[in-house]
């Protein structure tokens, strides 16, 4: 639905049909990124992007999703990408560690790369948040993947 009838607004599109989606998951914390993953790939699906076109890393850890992500980014083979995994609160500071140096990078390759890159990786307290978030996001990411890929298409 348009708001106004004399300028230009770009509408929500979420027809996956020939889009590129890569996917990169972190398998430090099995359970949720499989959650993740399987939620994820089912929208994708159901979205209409082709099996064929989707391809999936998975990584040891969420410090390696950004570098994965980098090296997809300049392949010019994908419409948008996708980040998946969990770094749940321990005992130690490394969990702030993780959890900011993975989102800055990111958010660095997503405005180096001008490709989208739906941001997938929970950080919760427990691994009870990250059971209870894992379906929803991953199936957020892909609709995100989607939409924003059809948007840049769309942008001048």
């Amino acid at each position: 639905m348009f708001r106004y009838d004399d300028i230009i607004e770009h509408d929500i599109g979420l027809d996956g049909q020939g889009l590129r989606i890569g996917v990169v998951m972190s398998r430090f914390n099995p359970d949720v990124g499989e959650g993740l993953l399987s939620a994820c790939i089912e929208e994708l699906r159901a979205l209409g992007v082709a099996p064929a076109n989707i391809r999936i890393a998975t990584v040891p850890g969420a410090l390696e999703i950004p570098l994965t992500l980098q090296r997809l980014a300049h392949s010019g083979q994908f419409d948008a990408l996708v980040a998946l995994g969990a770094v749940i609160r321990g005992e130690t500071y490394h969990f702030e560690l993780v959890s900011n140096e993975m989102g800055r990078g990111i958010s660095r390759i997503m405005l180096d790369s001008g490709l989208p890159i739906a941001n997938g990786v929970l950080t919760t307290e427990d691994d009870d948040q990250a059971l209870a978030r894992m379906q929803g996001k991953g199936r957020d990411c892909a609709r995100t993947a989607v939409e924003m890929a059809n948007l840049l298409k769309a942008l001048p």
